[in-house]
């Protein structure tokens, strides 16, 4: 086991995923998630070696890299509003697929929003109760789109730090038709906590027959920008059928991430905004993880 100024690196694979979280011994690492395609396949046979990360322009040196799957926390946001009521069935059916395809290390709770934003299903690994949480979600009232991802991320904060000795990586998949109507929570705060959370938001927008609409116009850039942020991926289709292919793809890339962490060179402390880009040096790849992190504050 390679040892790290210190810290080991199994302590480093229990902080994938955190931001900059401080490790015991001092040392502040920034762990990513990061998805390499080439086209639309994904490739998982890179080592070390073929990574180069770069913070604010300046090169960074790797503490930690992983191609091995960790465990996945999942919150899946089903709209429930009055929009989606010809929908929800095919809605719920392919809900119900994604939770199939659960591994065994893996958690999934089930979020419904409309007005109000409901976990009808905590975390939780028994997929016969993913199913009937899905399957008893039924319509009403209008969207609370924002309420619900912001929800969902404090609801993700607070179960990693109540669950120190089991971390997972987290993500929020998201299906709606894009209008949010009812919410309290600003969007710029929204993606504010976003941007700070640990969090990869997989965003799918219903098109159908609204993509002329001003409206859905601002939904699809609020749901790219979510999604790209944080380093998850915007899906736009024109019906639920297509749903399943959707949810497949979420999957398979979940399961196909690399694990990188590295001790930013940046040794300012003003909580500033500092910007991530990865790279692959095998030609023809696309590396892809969140944008960036606000940097820690403080002595």
């Amino acid at each position: 086991m390679r040892v790290l100024g210190g810290v080991t690196a199994m302590a480093v694979a229990l902080a994938v995923g955190v931001s900059a979280q401080r490790i015991r011994s001092g040392i502040e690492l920034v762990s990513l998630n990061v998805t390499v395609t080439e086209g639309t396949k994904y490739v998982t046979d890179l080592d070390e070696a073929a990574f180069e990360v770069f913070e604010d322009g300046a090169k960074q040196d790797l503490s930690f890299f992983s191609r091995v799957q960790q465990p996945v926390a999942l919150a899946v946001l089903l709209d429930t509003s009055n929009s989606m009521e010809e929908r929800l069935p095919t809605a719920q059916e392919a809900a119900v697929g994604f939770a199939k395809r659960l591994r065994p290390i893996d958690a999934m709770e089930v979020v419904a929003f409309n007005s109000q934003v409901d976990v009808v299903q905590p975390m939780t690994n028994d997929i016969a109760a993913l199913e009937r949480a899905i399957r008893g979600t039924s319509v009403n009232g209008s969207t609370s789109l924002y309420n619900a991802i912001y929800v969902s991320l404090k609801g993700l904060k607070r179960a990693r730090a109540q669950s120190a000795e089991d971390i997972r990586r987290q993500a929020i998949v998201v299906l709606s038709d894009g209008d949010d109507t009812s919410s309290m929570m600003p969007y710029e705060e929204v993606l504010d906590l976003a941007k700070r959370s640990e969090t990869a938001i997989y965003a799918i927008g219903l098109r159908q027959n609204d993509v002329g609409r001003p409206r859905f116009k601002e939904a699809e850039f609020v749901l790219r920008q979510l999604s790209q942020e944080t380093g998850g991926r915007p899906f736009f289709i024109n019906s639920v059928m297509e749903l399943p292919k959707i949810y497949q793809q979420i999957s398979e890339e979940l399961a196909s991430q690399y694990s990188l962490a590295y001790t930013s060179k940046n040794r300012q402390r003003n909580g500033a905004w500092r910007r991530i880009d990865v790279r692959v040096t095998r030609p023809g790849l696309t590396a892809r993880t969140r944008r960036g992190y606000f940097g820690p504050t403080g002595r």
